[in-house]
């Protein structure tokens, strides 16, 4: 099957960039192409392969030794000087978000070794991606632990295999690219940070350059072969010039001045740790041998920065990633100017675009607005602790006060709306569904998982990957004379190998049901109660877990965020959410009945935690007990948030706990260090 070629996608400049110098260094690290969805991501990443030199391997080794270079280690070496080669396109492999550890890394045949005597080692995808390319389609949705084995492999350079006593090593050095939708949710901090470079992608808004990707698309997908051929020789091209400044990199020369001014730059934004300056060194080196040079100048910083920095400068997990040019100038100004030449940054074959067709060096047109150099205009963090006093009540309530406005028909105006500004956002207690499940991996609930502390064993129903050994032997041992053993060691069939269960964590789906109504305004609590919920959101980011937002006020309830796993949109509407109007509590958590009930199909493995944020009131729409009642029939386990304040309290959000079979929390108390799962778990078993 045709692959796009790289040189014929249109604008991406800065993303081509950024795989062009990792091709050219794959020290530095990857790339991590951030944006939204259908701007060509994946199509760009499977057509680099194409345009990367061939690799000399050793010929029926697995790993793809280099000759000049065996792995001294190599499962199916060790091979001898003089061992016979052959050349090959460099290999891209694609990891699934659904892979499991063993496809990963290779495993051990565990069946045949015990049954058959045999050690037979597979080898996975780390080993197949070996001095290619190693890509990963919606990396931000891949299972933590499978992210941390991939990262740490890319970081060394080999991959380990330590499972039921079987140690195995091989060499693993890959272009490691990923590409996300932050609307998914985002890597977490840690992890963003082993990614060498980034990039923010976005369609072209201009029609010429938009007609032109449908046009190539068309034609290519119309006849492949012609549309492919059209494009062979700025392909080549392209694939000299990543050979050549391969070639040319060992020259390149990174003086003292050179590193002092790439230190001052990664120091002006306060990045944490010392790989952002070895990241920005070895990408301005890059660049340099991309533009045929042996020195760095000023510009390969300013572009190694511009790649490198962005995602390292977040600061909490709802900054968006970005670069203020500005301080990048400003601290490259305050080192001494390099007077040697300087190149302006362009796209793998450089050169001006021209809307008819490729560039003769294989480069296409510029995206016009892919917001890659980081300046795009980015929404304010949620949750930065910065603006009005939460606790003044001009804030809450200009104008008419919201008690009075509550006790109106309908609907709040528009002045009696308020957008209070949340408080900074603080660690949680821990909150918990009680059981075990059996969802997807987290940090949450208990739950039974591919990994975690052994808890037992079971019969096989599957291949076996996991190996329980006592309880193998334990059921082995009783018919070791039937079946004939005369000598050491034991007769093993299938049925006596026992897989061992494991219990981890798991993510859960975390709904909120806010009450957004006059009655939390008009005491100037809104500000508190955002922050609140902004603190328990960010739990949930650190979690993994996916989030959804129902808020009721004036005449009913509205799913202000389906379930999804971006927090970051959580946040952002929580943010400008208003207040005002009636309280129809009744109406909030019937949605939530329904809504968690079309999550259970959609995701029946994920368990849900019903949060529920207000004081109580009820001013419109009925009791809410029945809705209550619903709910704890379906076993949702719940929290209720008391937002009740001042000396004189009713304690109706206690009365609503109950109905639920939920606990009750105090604002004040949500910071507390003690788990609230056994309270929950001794609720349910009361009832």
């Amino acid at each position: 099957m045709s692959q796009f070629p790289f040189t014929a996608v249109v604008g991406m400049d800065q993303m081509r960039l950024a795989l062009a110098l990792n091709a050219v260094s794959p020290e530095i690290g990857g790339v991590l192409a951030r944006g939204e969805k259908g701007t060509a991501k994946s199509t760009t990443v499977r057509a680099l392969a194409a345009v990367l030199p061939p690799v000399t391997v050793v010929v029926g080794c697995r790993f793809s030794c280099d000759p000049a270079r065996p792995d001294a280690e190599c499962p199916d070496g060790p091979h001898p000087v003089g061992v016979a080669s052959t050349t090959r396109p460099a290999a891209l492999r694609e990891l699934p978000v659904g892979a499991t550890e063993d496809r990963l890394t290779g495993s051990l045949d565990l069946e045949k070794a015990l049954t058959e005597g045999i050690s037979t080692y597979t080898p996975g995808l780390l080993a197949g991606a070996h001095r290619g390319v190693l890509y990963v389609d919606e990396v931000n949705l891949l299972h933590d632990h499978l992210v941390d084995l991939l990262l740490d492999a890319a970081a060394l350079g080999t991959s380990y295999v330590e499972r039921d006593g079987v140690s195995v090593r091989h060499a693993a050095r890959f272009l490691l690219v990923g590409t996300m939708n932050p609307e998914e949710g985002e890597l977490r901090p840690q992890l963003l940070d082993r990614f060498g470079l980034t990039v923010e992608v976005a369609a072209p808004r201009e029609a010429p350059l938009r007609a032109e990707v449908v046009r190539r698309r068309l034609a290519f997908d119309a006849d492949p072969v012609a549309f492919t051929a059209r494009f062979a020789d700025d392909e080549q091209a392209l694939a000299t010039r990543i050979a050549d400044a391969r070639a040319l990199l060992p020259d390149v020369v990174l003086d003292d001045p050179t590193l002092e001014r790439i230190a001052t730059v990664c120091a002006s934004f306060d990045v944490d740790g010392l790989r952002a300056d070895i990241v920005t060194a070895r990408t301005a080196a890059a660049h340099a041998a991309w533009h045929g040079r042996t020195d760095v100048t000023t510009e390969d910083v300013r572009v190694a920065a511009t790649l490198a920095l962005p995602h390292r400068r977040r600061r909490n997990p709802f900054d968006a990633p970005g670069l203020d040019p500005q301080q990048l100038e400003d601290a490259l100004d305050d080192t001494e100017p390099d007077p040697g030449p300087e190149s302006p940054p362009d796209p793998p074959g450089g050169g001006a675009p021209d809307p008819d067709g490729p560039r003769p060096d294989g480069s296409a047109e510029p995206s016009g607005g892919s917001g890659n150099d980081g300046t795009d205009e980015q929404p304010a963090p949620a949750g930065d602790g910065v603006g009005p006093d939460p606790t003044d009540e001009s804030v809450d309530a200009p104008g008419p006060d919201p008690a009075d406005v509550e006790d109106g028909p309908g609907p709040a105006p528009s002045v009696a709306a308020p957008v209070a500004a949340p408080t900074e956002p603080r660690q949680v207690r821990r909150l918990e569904v009680p059981g075990v499940g059996e969802g997807t991996p987290g940090r949450r609930s208990r739950a039974r998982t591919a990994t975690g502390r052994v808890t037992g064993s079971e019969r096989p129903t599957g291949r076996l990957t996991s190996l329980h050994l006592t309880s193998t032997l334990l059921a082995a041992a009783p018919h070791q004379q039937a079946r004939g053993r005369t000598g050491p060691g034991l007769h093993l069939v299938r049925d006596d190998l026992r897989a061992a269960r494991r219990e981890g964590r798991e993510s859960n789906l975390v709904l909120f049901v806010v009450d957004a109504s006059g009655s939390m305004a008009a005491r100037t609590r809104m500000g508190q109660v955002k922050g609140a919920v902004l603190s328990l959101l960010l739990d949930a980011y650190q979690r993994r877990d996916k989030v959804g937002m129902i808020t009721f006020s004036g005449a009913g309830a509205q799913l202000v965020l389906p379930a999804t796993s971006s927090v970051e949109a959580a946040a952002a509407r929580l943010t400008e959410l208003p207040t005002g109007g009636r309280t129809p509590l009744a109406d909030g958590l019937l949605l939530a009945h329904e809504t968690l009930a079309r999550e259970r199909l959609r995701d029946p493995s994920r368990r849900p935690l019903l949060v529920v944020v207000t004081d109580g009131r009820v001013t419109t729409g009925g009791s809410p007990a029945p809705a209550a009642g619903l709910l704890r029939e379906r076993g949702v386990a719940a929290l209720v948030l008391d937002c009740e304040a001042g000396r004189v309290r009713l304690g109706l959000a206690a009365e609503l706990a109950v109905q639920l079979g939920a606990q009750v929390l105090p604002l004040a108390e949500l910071t507390g260090e003690q788990s609230i799962a056994s309270t929950v778990r001794g609720m349910r078993e009361a009832a």
